[in-house]
């Protein structure tokens, strides 16, 4: 598999090692190996996609896609009753821009990104680690979903310096609106997303956590939880969820 050129026959070669792969991935010895046995995640694009499929089943995998452009204006009407403040502002008037404002949108991310940080400021970071009092703030949060790449900059100098973020979102372009490519930065490597837009890159980083069995930052967790049983729903009902989370379901759902 790792000399095959022909893209059709890495993904029928990756489906028949999938059972094989999720076993090397869920040995705490081996699971640092898995991008040296299965190089072709770094060089082919799709094959996180077509792996998360295999999981859950096609109708669970294209749920965030579908159902999105529904509960994006309830989550924008959401985060309209918060306390206001200059980042949330920002972050609101982008999502609602939808392309009319160009002031806004130069200044920050497309409408669809924007509208999916706001879940951040609706289930904000809590306190984590053994220093329970400890707890970063919601833009600092935001660095373990998305960062900006400016396109003349080097990939790998990136890389180095975020080795305590990772999975997270690398948006390449000329500013966080043009968007050229997006890569998921994780163990040190770039996986290529075969996404274009924002919300299917998203869509790549959230499933990113369950092909490759990585836990959730524990900043976010409320966050990826929400998303997890809420839109996914992957263990809906068996799950842990915070009163925060079920609260903000009922009121986008009802």
């Amino acid at each position: 598999m790792n000399h095959c050129t022909e893209k059709d026959q890495i993904f029928e070669k990756m489906k028949l090692t999938f059972k094989h792969r999720q076993q090397l991935i869920h040995d705490a010895i081996k699971s640092n190996t898995v991008f040296s046995v299965f190089p072709r995640f770094l060089d082919t694009k799709g094959l996180v996609l077509q792996d998360f499929d295999i999981k859950f089943g096609t109708e669970t995998a294209s749920r965030l896609l579908e159902q999105w452009d529904s509960l994006k204006p309830k989550v924008i009407a959401e985060a309209k009753t918060l306390t206001s403040n200059l980042h949330l502002n920002s972050l609101l008037a982008a999502a609602q821009a939808n392309g009319q404002n160009q002031e806004y949108e130069w200044q920050g991310w497309d409408s669809d990104m924007s509208s999916l940080l706001l879940l951040a400021f609706l289930l904000p970071p809590s306190a984590g680690g053994r220093n329970k009092s400890t707890k970063i703030s919601i833009r600092e949060a935001m660095d373990y979903i998305v960062q900006f790449h400016k396109s003349c900059r080097s990939l790998t100098e990136h890389v180095e310096k975020t080795e305590g973020l990772q999975p997270h979102l690398l948006a390449v372009g000329s500013a966080k609106n043009t968007i050229h490519d997006f890569y998921i930065v994780l163990d040190g490597q770039l996986l290529p997303c075969q996404a274009k837009s924002s919300l299917a890159a998203f869509d790549k980083l959230f499933k990113a956590y369950f092909v490759f069995s990585v836990s959730y930052p524990q900043c976010l967790n409320a966050m990826f939880t929400f998303i997890q049983t809420t839109i996914y729903k992957i263990g809906f009902g068996t799950v842990r969820e915070t009163p925060r989370v079920k609260d903000l379901r009922a009121k986008l759902l009802n």
